[in-house]
């Protein structure tokens, strides 16, 4: 049977490292992301990601290792960069003064876009949106959540075949961030949009197609997030006790688990943890107060790979 065509590499990040004096902001980060996939930069505040979308929005200039946009160097093809790229930045950028026709316009005019090419750009971007019928509306008059809308289209303008956006769902209610989310997606399905996001949350990261994971400048961990949830194995189990130290040296002593004292609870990974419990119980009667357990999540990939809680 013959073997299937490579997928296209929209986005490869090679050994790329970055400091700001002393202060080490990305070590020898590695990864690719394939055409028409949507790839989420998951991480902490302070992981690393701002500064990853700004190398790859042209922003910031590599340092060791680099940066390239469909075969095209970062810094090396700014400009032919720019060209293929739309960007969407986690700080708002309208004129709350124009219509939402009117920010379009004058972002348009920006990237030399004219006359009836960029009133059919506008047209299609606010449909991809759906934001056909606020046009005309003050952006000072739309919702946070609209107003999100509104500088995704300004992003879409350039007809680009990369999306960089920081932070897309900042400030946003759930309902609203579900949207952004779903034109994310249709984007992707209807366009072949590649679509690259920095989120610190973790249930946007859930929806992405690959997820790294960064932390203090280092990829931790790469991949489907159900392959990184599946690579954890079993079941998380969370206990609280009036002395935490006794009973988790009780429970490394019997059950040579490893068992970790994060934020007021016990923590284990264990397979089968429904059973573990009721061995637990017997074992420690009267030192329990509550046990939960539950399949790994995001923030759990996030634990095991660095020994610290989400913050």
């Amino acid at each position: 049977m013959p073997s299937k065509p490579a997928v296209p590499t929209a986005l490869t990040v090679a050994n790329l490292s970055h400091r700001y004096g002393e202060r080490v902001a990305l070590k020898q980060v590695n990864f690719s992301v394939p055409t028409g996939s949507i790839f989420a930069l998951l991480g902490p505040n302070g992981g690393g990601k701002t500064t990853l979308f700004r190398i790859i929005s042209t922003l910031l200039p590599t340092q060791p290792g680099g940066v390239e946009v469909f075969g095209h160097d970062v810094e090396a093809a700014a400009s032919a960069v720019r060209r293929l790229i739309g960007v969407m930045f986690q700080s708002p950028a309208l004129d709350r003064r124009l219509t939402v026709h009117e920010n379009l316009r004058c972002h348009g005019h920006l990237y030399g876009i004219r006359g009836r090419v960029l009133d059919e750009r506008i047209t299609e971007a606010l449909a991809l949106v759906t934001l056909d019928d606020r046009a005309d509306d003050l952006v000072q008059t739309l919702s946070g959540g609209l107003q999100r809308r509104v500088e995704l289209a300004k992003a879409l303008l350039p007809d680009p075949r990369l999306l960089v956006l920081d932070e897309p769902s900042t400030g946003l209610d759930p309902g609203a961030r579900r949207e952004i989310w779903d034109h994310l997606v249709r984007l992707r399905q209807e366009r072949g949009t590649t679509v690259v996001l920095t989120t610190h949350l973790m249930d946007e990261a859930a929806r992405a197609d690959r997820v790294a994971v960064l932390h203090e400048g280092v990829l931790v961990a790469l991949g489907a997030p159900e392959e990184l949830v599946a690579a954890i194995g079993g079941n998380v189990i969370l206990i609280t006790s009036p002395d935490l130290e006794t009973l988790a040296r009780g429970i490394r002593e019997r059950f040579d688990e490893t068992v970790e004292v994060l934020n007021g609870h016990l923590r284990i990974e264990r397979s089968r943890g429904h059973a573990f419990i009721a061995d637990l119980v017997e074992a420690f009667p009267g030192q329990i107060d509550a046990v939960t357990y539950g399949k790994p999540t995001l923030e759990d990939v996030f634990l095991h790979h660095t020994g610290q809680r989400w913050n």
